[in-house]
C-alpha cells in the first residue's frame, strides 16, 4: 500500500555496523507479514514455556514464550517490594545471595579469615608476625574509601537505569499521542496507517538494540514478526521496502518508520485534512519519540567507563581478603582464643563480603536495562501496552449525543 518507490537512506551504515560487530547468524527464513492493514488485536495463544529463566543460550535468541516466562518472573519480582520482613529475608531469586554465592572473591575472603583462625586454634603461643600485624593499620581507612566509591557507582548506575526506563515510558506516551490526535484528526485509513507506522518503529527500535552495547535479547524473528503479525503493522509491500535495513544491527530501520510517518503527516496537510498547526503538534509527538529511542541508543552505546569498573574490582579483590586477615589476626591468640567471638567475626567478615561484592554487582547489573535479567526493564509490557492502548483508541466510537435527552434540559 505504500507508494515509496525510494531508498531514501543509504545502505553504507549498516554495511558500516556489520563490520563493526560480531556477524550474528539471520534466520534461514525469511518471514513476511500478512497483507492486512487493519488495526485490529488478535487473540493470543496459550504460552507453555519450557525454558528456566537466568540461563543463557549462546548463539541463538531466546523466543517470544521464554521471553514471556523471563518478564512473567520479573513482574513478580516488582511485587515483592512490599512484603513483610520475613517474607523478603527467605527469598533467593533476585537477591544479592544469588550473586553473592557465585563470587569467587567471597569465597577467598572467608578461606582466608577460616585458615587464619585455623591455626590460630592449632598452637598455643604468639608468633612474633602476629604481633608485628597486630599493629595499627590504615585497612578501615581503605574500606572508607571504597564504601564511597561503591556507592557512588550504585547512585550513577541508579539513575542511568531509571533514566532509561523514563525513556521507554516515553516512547510508548508518544505513540499514544499520536494514536490521540490521528484519531480525531486523519481519514480512517491515513490514521490507521500513521499508527501502525509508529508502533512498528518502536519495536524494530528495541530489535536495532542488538547492534550496539551487549545487544539484546529481542529478534526480528521471535519478536518483531510475532507482533507484526498479531497487529497488521507492516504489509508484505512494506516489509519488502524496508528489506535493504538489517533490523538487527542498526536502528535505520527504525528511523525509516519514523520518516514514513512524517510523510503521512505532510500527505494528509497537503490534502487538506489537517492545518499546519495540527501537523506541527502530531509531527513535535513524533519526534519527541524518536528523540526518546535515540536516547535509549546512547545509553546504551555509552556505559561507565571500564577504568571506573575495573578500579572498584581490584580494590575489592585487596580490601576484602586485607579485611580477613586483620579480623582474624585481631580475634585472638595463645590464651585469648574464643570460639563464640572467632563465629562473631566471621560473620562480620561475611556481611563485609555481601556488602562489597552486592554493591559492586547490584551497580553492574543495572547497566543495561534491556538484557534477560530479572532485574532488567519490561520491554514486553510496554510495547504490548502500548499496542493495546492505539487499538483502543483508534476502535473508540463517540456515542451520539443527540439521542440523549438528559443533556438538552
Amino acid at each position: 500500500m505504500s507508494d515509496r518507490a525510494g531508498k531514501p537512506i543509504s545502505q553504507m551504515s549498516s554495511r558500516l555496523m556489520k563490520i563493526l560487530h560480531d556477524v550474528r547468524p539471520s534466520p534461514s527464513k525469511d518471514p513476511s507479514s500478512p497483507g492486512g492493514v487493519e488495526f485490529t488485536i488478535a487473540e493470543d495463544s496459550d504460552i507453555s514455556c519450557k525454558r528456566v529463566y537466568g540461563e543463557s543460550r549462546k548463539g541463538c535468541k531466546q523466543t517470544l514464550e521464554e521471553l514471556r516466562e523471563i518478564e512473567r518472573h520479573r513482574r513478580m519480582l516488582l511485587l515483592r517490594a512490599e512484603l513483610p520482613f520475613w517474607r523478603i529475608i527467605i527469598c533467593w531469586t533476585g537477591t544479592c545471595l544469588s550473586q553473592v554465592v557465585t563470587d569467587s572473591l567471597i569465597w577467598c575472603t572467608l578461606v582466608t579469615y577460616i585458615s587464619i583462625r585455623i591455626s590460630a586454634h592449632a598452637i598455643d603461643y604468639v608468633p612474633s608476625s602476629i604481633e608485628a600485624l597486630s599493629q595499627d593499620n590504615n585497612i578501615a581507612i581503605l574500606g572508607g574509601f571504597l564504601s564511597f566509591f561503591l556507592v557512588l557507582f550504585v547512585n550513577q548506575t541508579n539513575e542511568r537505569f531509571f533514566q532509561m526506563y523514563r525513556l521507554s515510558k516515553a516512547c510508548s506516551g508518544r505513540i499514544q499521542d499520536v494514536a490521540g490526535l490521528a484519531k480525531a484528526q486523519l481519514p480512517p485509513e491515513l490514521a490507521d496507517r500513521l499508527v501502525r507506522h509508529i508502533n512498528a518503529a518502536q519495536i524494530a527500535g528495541y530489535v536495532g538494540l542488538n547492534a550496539i552495547g551487549h545487544g539484546c535479547p529481542y529478534s526480528k524473528a521471535h519478536f518483531f514478526d510475532h507482533y507484526n503479525s498479531q497487529y497488521n503493522l507492516l504489509t508484505a509491500d512494506e516489509m519488502n521496502i524496508l528489506q535493504h535495513h538489517d533490523m538487527e544491527y542498526s536502528a535505520l530501520y527504525m528511523k525509516e518508520l519514523v520518516t514514513w510517518c512524517q510523510l503521512d503527516l505532510a500527505l494528509a496537510r497537503k490534502e487538506g485534512h489537517i492545518d499546519r498547526y495540527q501537523e506541527k503538534q502530531m509531527n513535535d509527538c513524533i519526534l519527541q519519540f524518536r528523540a526518546s529511542m535515540d536516547g535509549i541508543y546512547d545509553y546504551t552505546d555509552q556505559p561507565p567507563h571500564f577504568f571506573y569498573i575495573h578500579f572498584l574490582v581490584l580494590l575489592s579483590a585487596i580490601y576484602l581478603p586485607l579485611f580477613a586477615i586483620d579480623t582474624a589476626v585481631a580475634a585472638g591468640w595463645g590464651e585469648d582464643k574464643y570460639i563464640g567471638l572467632d563465629i562473631m567475626n566471621f560473620i562480620i567478615v561475611l556481611l563485609q563480603g555481601i556488602f562489597v561484592v552486592g554493591l559492586r554487582s547490584l551497580g553492574t547489573k543495572m547497566i543495561d536495562p534491556y538484557g534477560d535479567d530479572l532485574e532488567d526493564l519490561s520491554v514486553i509490557l510496554y510495547v504490548e501496552s502500548t499496542l493495546e492502548n492505539c487499538s483502543a483508541i483508534m476502535n473508540s466510537t463517540q456515542p451520539d449525543y443527540s439521542n440523549f435527552r438528559d443533556l438538552d434540559s
